[in-house]
């Protein structure tokens, strides 16, 4: 059953500076010819908003796991959950970033989740996830595990 679903979408400014392509086609390819300047930029502002779109991740907690993009969690595995937001969410992005810790970070979305995990077998020492609601994926977390 599913408790939780997030799709980490770009935001729309990036879709906006994505368009800086159209003007970077034309400047490229009107030497040559106007049809080819005008359906270069249209191809390639149309594959980057695909691809943006296409490798977009989810964010996924049922009765079972949890899916983040493509990696899955079982959920007996999963320890402590807190969310950050702000200068605590800076920090834990970067100076007291472990190494060894399993990421799934979006540039554009800011709070974060950190899962720790209660594997002694795995090197890895947690998960840190980007989120746009830190706190329903957290309730969500601790849900599933009752």
């Amino acid at each position: 059953m599913e408790i939780y679903r997030e799709r980490l979408s770009p935001t729309p400014w990036l879709f906006v500076a994505t368009a800086l392509l159209i003007p970077a086609s034309l400047l490229v390819f009107l030497p040559i010819s106007m049809v080819a300047g005008v359906i270069a930029a249209i191809v390639s502002y149309a594959a980057a908003v695909v691809i943006l779109l296409a490798t977009t991740p989810k964010l996924v907690v049922t009765s079972d796991e949890l899916i983040a993009g493509r990696a899955r969690l079982p959920r007996d595995v999963v320890g402590e959950v807190s969310a950050y937001r702000g200068a605590e969410a800076t920090l834990q992005r970067g100076r007291l970033l472990d190494a060894r810790a399993w990421l799934l970070i979006r540039g554009w979305i800011h709070p974060v989740v950190k899962v720790e995990l209660r594997d002694d077998e795995d090197p890895t020492p947690y998960w840190l996830v980007s989120t746009r609601r830190p706190d329903e994926l957290v309730a969500a977390l601790a849900r599933s595990s009752d």
